[in-house]
């Protein structure tokens, strides 16, 4: 029987659409939303992208325990 080679080549996004944001920090869009103060960066008008380095800081903090919500920042991220 013969063989058969597949090779694939994947390339990591830095920059991450807001729903493949939320999927790579396991939350929902609406949770993702809420909780994450990661701003987004237009690189094109009108194209919103999270940069994959600063959510990873981001959950790094909440691990450490460095991040401490109060009602202010919760109501910025809303608004």
């Amino acid at each position: 029987m013969g063989t058969t080679n597949l090779n694939i080549s994947v390339i990591d996004k830095r920059m991450l659409k807001q729903s493949e944001a939320a999927s790579y920090t396991g939350l929902p869009i609406k949770h993702f939303k809420t909780a994450c103060p990661v701003r987004p960066v237009e690189l094109k008008q009108g194209t919103l992208l999270w940069d994959r380095r600063d959510i990873d800081l981001w959950i790094d903090d909440v691990k450490s325990g460095l991040v401490t919500d109060t009602r202010e920042t919760i109501l910025d991220r809303l608004g």
